[in-house]
């Protein structure tokens, strides 16, 4: 695996980056008038399955790179990495509230998996604390929104 310093750069500049959205349309929740909030959350509902889904990318790429991965744990991160973008259509099809719940929850799911599974991967150590980091704002930030949509509706 690529464990450059340039590519760690990389990855915590646009990793963070990438929290842009979760944080500015939580935010948004709070201070946007309410009859925006149903769009807001929308919003927030769809950049989180994106982001769901691209975590579950990984687990594709990893697997078919790693050529020390044995068969039976090649499958099981092949599955495992459909699970984080079907949890977030699951998300999609509940009303804004459980969506949102059930969206928290989902990355702070994926993220206990991705912990074990990384390590089959032999990926850079400083992933898992990047994941740590972002997750620990993208749960808070989602979980705003949903504070946001019982208080403000």
């Amino acid at each position: 695996m690529n464990s450059h310093p340039a590519s760690q750069r990389a990855a915590y500049r646009l990793g963070f980056a990438g929290l842009i959205p979760f944080v500015s349309l939580s935010l948004a929740c709070w201070l946007a008038p309410p009859v925006w909030l149903a769009k807001l959350l929308s919003w927030q509902i769809s950049y989180g399955i994106t982001v769901l889904s691209f975590l579950g990318g990984l687990h594709w790429g990893a697997a078919l790179l790693c050529r020390a991965l044995p068969v039976e744990r090649s499958r099981i991160a092949l599955w495992w990495g459909v699970m984080p973008s079907l949890i977030g259509v699951g998300a999609a099809w509940l009303p804004i509230g459980p969506g949102l719940a059930l969206l928290c929850a989902a990355f702070l799911f994926v993220y206990l998996v991705d912990l074990r599974l990384y390590r089959w991967y032999g990926l850079p150590e400083w992933l898992p604390s990047l994941r740590l980091k972002l997750t620990c704002i993208v749960a808070p930030a989602i979980a705003l929104s949903f504070i946001a949509l019982r208080v403000r509706s």
